[in-house]
């Protein structure tokens, strides 16, 4: 059986890869700078060059492979595009399993981060290919960005109320990947994932807290004031846009996953968030 990971130099592809590695699988890394990962080539991973913007690229990158990662693009605004160019080349490759990272809660998550991902499931959907999909819940690497000047000014900004976020570590998101890949059973399943803790962001501040030894509190903010603090710190107005209306979507409920779907994958508990913070901070 031949596995393929796509965005394999990207932070999610990278650890996929090397949670296959530990499973002993020998994927097939597929990137647009083979440079980029010279480091798993060493380590005999089969390195092929494909873009999603390029059909005939990915037919080659896709030749003989039985079980394909979707890990989703980042050009906001393509990627629905992108994706479906990715879903019709595993048509034509007769790909027996295509397993796609998208977003909790799939079409009735209203946040704009999960737009292009419920018209990627649509194309998904609309295809002949086996499919699965990894509706990954967030990282708590994704507050790494502001972990410094939290700890350092003893303040946790952001405009998500008493909202939680059941969040986990990317590399547990990645080793779930990596079960779905390697296992069988999963063509027609989507998997809710999240973690085992249900954070609201002052129980975020105090998981910095206690991975820094110093006071962290959280002050939440209007979404407009937070995208407008976000762009202070210097993000670009759109971005910072996405990350407001993301705490918007968590005051929602749309990241407090339940489902216990990543636990299950995993076969152990995910990653608490004071770990990824200390790991971080040292």
């Amino acid at each position: 059986m031949t596995v393929a990971v796509t965005g394999a130099s990207g932070q999610l592809g990278r650890l996929v890869v090397q949670a296959l590695l530990r499973e002993g699988v020998t994927p097939v890394a597929i990137v647009r700078d083979p440079q980029k990962i010279a480091d798993l080539a060493e380590q005999g991973v089969d390195v092929r060059q494909a873009s999603y913007d390029d059909a005939d690229s990915l037919d080659r990158a896709l030749a003989g492979v039985d079980r394909v990662l979707l890990v989703s693009g980042n050009e906001f605004g393509a990627r629905v595009a992108q994706h479906t160019n990715v879903i019709r080349a595993a048509e034509r490759a007769g790909v027996e399993l295509l397993v796609y990272t998208s977003i909790p809660q799939g079409a009735q998550n209203s946040m704009i981060l999960a737009q292009e991902h419920i018209g990627s499931e649509a194309a998904l959907a609309a295809s002949t290919v086996p499919h699965a999909i990894l509706r990954n819940g967030w990282y708590w690497e994704n507050y790494l960005g502001g972990l410094a000047h939290a700890v350092e000014s003893g303040v946790l900004h952001g405009a998500a109320g008493e909202g939680r976020v059941a969040g986990a570590a990317r590399a547990d998101y990645a080793d779930a990947a990596a079960k779905v890949l390697t296992t069988d059973g999963h063509a027609g399943q989507v998997y809710e994932l999240g973690g085992d803790e249900r954070l609201t962001y002052a129980e975020l501040a105090q998981s910095i807290s206690t991975a820094a030894g110093k006071p962290v509190r959280y002050e939440n903010l209007p979404e407009a004031d937070y995208a407008a603090a976000l762009q202070q710190s210097g993000l670009e107005a759109g971005y910072a846009k996405v990350l407001a209306d993301a705490d918007a979507g968590i005051t929602k409920g749309l990241l407090d996953v339940t489902s216990g779907d990543l636990q299950k994958l995993l076969g152990r508990p995910a990653t608490p968030a004071v770990e990824v913070f200390r790991a971080a901070l040292a």
